[in-house]
C-alpha cells in the first residue's frame, strides 16, 4: 500500500472494518467528550467548526450508526474496545448500547445550485432543506439495516409529542412508509434542481411542494438490540455545509434551530463560512437569528481553541494515536517491527562539533571584552547558568546551550547597566537594577540563536511535528508522511531507521515550504505576504544578542481598542479571516500584557518552521493596524 500518511482515510479506505482498524478515536474524546455542552449536543443544533483537514469528516464517518454497530458486534477486538470507549465518552453509547442513531449527509455543491433557481428565497431554501431531510431519512434507514442485523420492518420511529397530525406528510411511522415518502420527495426535488430549465413555480411537482418535516415530527427511533428493545436519539450530521451560499446557510441554520425540534442536527463546517468579525472573535458578534451560543446552539471548535496550551497537549495525544495506527500499514516498517513514531523521529538533542564549540567560546569571550565586562561579573554569570543547567529537566543541556545562554546574559547585563542611573562614583561592573537570571526562556532563546548562527537544528521530535501542525490532523499527516517516506527509503536500503535532528528539520522545512506554496484559498497571495513579513520581523527581534523576548517572537499584537475599531467590511478583515480559517495565523483577543489588552496575531507552526521561530507562545511585536495594511498590500484600502 502507498504511504497512508499522504492520503485521507475517508478517501482511500472503502471497507468499514479496514477504516475502523486505522481511524483514531481521539477526535471524539478531544472535541466532544470534554465539551461543556456535551449533554445538549443531541438536543440543540451543533456547529462543528474546523480548518480543512481538521478531522470533521472522519469524526462524522466514525459516528454513523453502521460504524457504531460494527464496533459493538465484536468487542473482543482491542481496537473496537478503544473505539467503543471513545463513543461512550462522547455520548453515542449508553450502558454499552447505542444511544444515538447518526447519519452523515455530505452537502455537495448541488445544494448550492438551488440558490440559483428563479424562486423566492424561502422557496429555494425549503426545496434544499426538504431534500436534505429526505436524504437524511434514507441514509438513516440504510445505516440501521447496513449490517443485516434487522429488516426495515423492524425499525420504528417515535413521533414528537402532539405532532401526530403531521405524520401523514412524512409517510407515517413505519420505516417502509418513511422510506417511500423520502424517495418520492428526493426524486421530485432532485428533478427540479438538476433540470436544464427550472419549471415555473406553479408547475413544481406536488411531492416537491407538499409539507415535509421529518426532523420536526420524529423524536426517537426504536429497534431490537441483542434481544431487547432500545430507543435511540436520531442525529443528522451535515458535512461541509460551508459549500452552501452564505445567505442559504443562514436560512438553513434558521430552519435547523427550531427550539422544539428533537432530531439531533450537526453542521460540520469550515471557519471561513463565517463573517470576519465572527472568525476574529470580535466582541458583541452574535450569530444569526438572535440565537444565543450555549442556549440555542452549541459551537465545537476543532481549531483555534482559546485554551491553547490544553489544545496543544490534546492534539499531541491525538496525533500520536493516528501515527500508531498508520505506521503498521507501511510494509517496509512493519516487516522490521519499526512502528513506534517516537523511535523513528527521536527527540535526541543535536550537538555542535568540538570546533564549533571552540569558536563559540571565543565569540563569547570577544563579546565580554567588547562589552567591557570584568571577570568577576563573568564568573557570576557562569555560576547562574551552570546552576540552571544542573537543575533543568531538559535533555537539551549541552555545552553549546550553556555558552549561548551566557552570551545572552552578558548582553542583558550590558543593556541593564546602560539603562541604570549613572553613579557619582565610578563603579566596575555595577549591579543591574534587575538581577540576572537563567531560566527556560533564556535556554530556548539560546537554542534559537544556535540554530540561526551555527545551523544547529531547532525543531525535531514528535512533539515539534505536532506543534508545527497547528492542531490540524491533515497537516500533521503531511509532515509525518514526509518523515515516514524518508524512513521507508532507509528501510529499503537496510540503513538505520531513526532520523537525526538535522534530517528531521530539513525534511520538515521543505514540507512546510511546499504547504505554503500550495495555499490556494481566497487572498492567499496577500496572506503569504503577511506571514512572510511577520516571520521576517519576528526573526530579527528574536536574534537580538540579549534575546529580549526570551524564546523569541512568533506573533504581532494590535491594541484591542484599535482592532475593535476595524471595520470588517474592508478587505483587510477578509484577508485576516481567510488567514485564520486556513491555518496561516491564529488570533487571541483581549490578551493581557503590560496593563494593556491586545489582539494577538500568531503565525502558524508551519510558517514558524520556515522562519526558524519558536513554537513557544507569548512573544510578540507591538504593531499598529497600518502595519497589517502595509504588509498585505492594502495601504490604500
Amino acid at each position: 500500500m502507498a504511504n497512508p500518511f499522504l492520503r485521507r482515510a475517508t478517501e482511500y479506505v472503502r471497507e468499514d472494518e479496514s477504516f475502523l482498524s486505522i481511524v483514531s478515536p481521539a477526535p471524539l474524546t478531544t472535541f466532544l467528550a470534554i465539551s461543556r455542552n456535551k449533554d445538549d449536543m443531541f438536543e440543540v443544533p451543533v456547529r462543528i467548526i474546523g480548518a480543512p483537514g481538521s478531522g470533521k469528516t472522519m469524526l462524522a464517518t466514525l459516528a454513523e450508526f453502521r460504524m457504531v454497530e460494527t464496533i459493538l458486534k465484536d468487542e473482543t477486538n482491542a481496537t473496537n474496545r478503544t473505539l467503543a470507549d471513545a463513543l461512550a465518552q462522547a455520548g453515542f453509547l449508553k450502558n454499552g448500547k447505542p444511544h444515538v442513531a447518526a447519519v452523515r449527509v455530505p452537502m455537495e455543491s448541488e445544494y448550492r445550485e438551488f440558490w440559483e433557481l428563479p424562486y423566492d428565497a424561502i422557496v429555494k431554501t425549503k426545496l434544499a432543506f426538504w431534500l436534505v431531510q429526505a436524504r437524511a431519512m434514507l441514509g438513516l434507514i440504510r445505516n440501521l439495516t447496513a449490517n443485516r442485523t434487522r429488516n426495515i420492518d423492524a425499525i420504528e420511529f417515535i413521533p414528537r409529542a402532539n405532532y401526530e397530525a403531521h405524520l401523514e406528510q412524512i409517510g407515517g411511522l413505519s420505516a417502509l412508509g418513511i422510506r417511500d415518502r423520502a424517495l418520492a420527495v428526493q426524486r421530485a426535488i432532485y428533478a427540479v434542481g438538476a433540470g436544464l430549465r427550472a419549471p415555473k413555480l406553479e408547475d413544481l411537482p406536488v411531492d416537491a411542494t407538499a409539507p415535509y418535516a421529518p426532523f420536526d415530527a420524529i423524536s426517537r427511533i426504536r429497534i431490537e438490540w441483542n434481544g431487547e428493545t432500545i430507543e435511540m436519539s436520531p442525529l443528522v450530521m451535515l458535512d461541509d455545509v460551508h459549500a452552501l451560499h452564505h445567505h442559504q446557510l443562514e436560512a438553513m441554520f434558521g430552519m435547523l434551530s427550531h427550539r422544539e425540534m428533537k432530531f439531533g442536527r450537526w453542521m460540520m463546517m469550515r471557519l471561513d463560512a463565517f463573517s470576519p468579525g465572527a472568525v476574529m472573535r470580535s466582541p458583541a458578534i452574535q450569530p444569526t437569528h438572535n440565537r444565543a451560543t450555549g442556549r440555542d446552539f452549541v459551537d465545537i471548535l476543532m481549531q483555534g481553541d482559546e485554551k491553547k496550551d490544553a489544545s496543544r497537549r490534546q492534539f499531541r495525544t491525538m496525533a500520536r494515536d493516528m501515527a500508531k495506527r498508520y505506521l503498521p500499514m507501511v510494509e517496509g516498517l512493519r516487516n522490521r517491527n519499526a512502528t513506534d513514531i517516537d523511535r523513528l523521529v527521536p527527540s535526541e538533542p543535536p550537538k555542535l562539533s568540538s570546533g564549533q564549540i571552540k569558536e563559540l567560546e571565543g565569540r563569547v569571550a570577544r563579546d565580554q571584552n567588547k562589552l567591557k565586562i570584568g571577570p568577576t561579573r563573568r564568573n557570576e554569570i557562569n555560576e547562574i547558568v551552570d546552576d540552571f543547567i544542573r537543575r533543568t529537566k531538559s535533555y537539551d543541556d549541552g555545552p553549546e546551550v550553556a555558552l549561548a545562554m551566557k552570551r545572552i546574559l552578558l548582553h542583558r547585563y550590558s543593556v541593564r547597566v546602560a539603562r541604570s542611573t549613572p553613579s557619582l562614583f565610578e563603579e566596575i561592573d555595577p549591579d543591574p537594577k534587575t538581577p540576572l537570571k537563567a531560566d527556560a526562556d533564556v535556554a530556548h532563546g539560546a537554542r534559537l540563536h544556535l540554530h540561526h548562527e551555527y545551523g544547529r537544528p531547532l525543531h525535531y521530535g514528535v512533539d515539534d511535528v505536532c506543534d508545527a501542525s497547528n492542531e490540524n490532523a491533515e497537516v500533521f499527516l503531511q509532515f509525518a508522511g514526509a518523515l515516514v517516506a524518508n524512513v521507508e527509503t532507509r528501510a529499503i536500503r537496510n540503513n538505520p531507521l531513526a532520523l537525526s535532528a538535522r534530517d528531521q528539520q530539513s525534511i520538515l522545512i521543505d514540507k512546510a515550504k511546499s504547504i505554503m506554496d500550495a495555499w490556494a484559498f481566497p487572498h492567499a497571495q496577500r496572506v503569504r505576504a503577511m506571514v512572510d513579513a511577520i516571520g521576517h520581523d519576528c526573526r530579527e527581534e528574536s536574534l537580538l544578542p540579549n534575546a529580549p523576548l526570551g524564546a523569541g517572537a512568533n506573533a504581532i499584537a494590535i491594541l484591542e481598542e484599535e482592532m475593535a475599531a476595524l471595520s470588517f467590511d474592508d478587505e483587510l478583515g477578509s484577508v485576516l479571516k481567510y488567514a485564520i480559517a486556513n491555518g496561516a495565523i491564529t488570533i487571541e483577543r483581549n490578551y493581557g500584557q503590560g496593563n494593556k489588552l491586545w489582539a494577538l496575531i500568531e503565525i502558524s507552526g508551519t510558517v514558524g518552521l520556515v522562519y526558524g521561530l519558536t513554537f513557544n507562545r507569548g512573544g510578540f511585536l507591538p504593531q499598529k493596524i497600518d502595519y497589517l495594511r502595509r504588509v498585505t498590500g492594502l495601504v490604500n484600502a
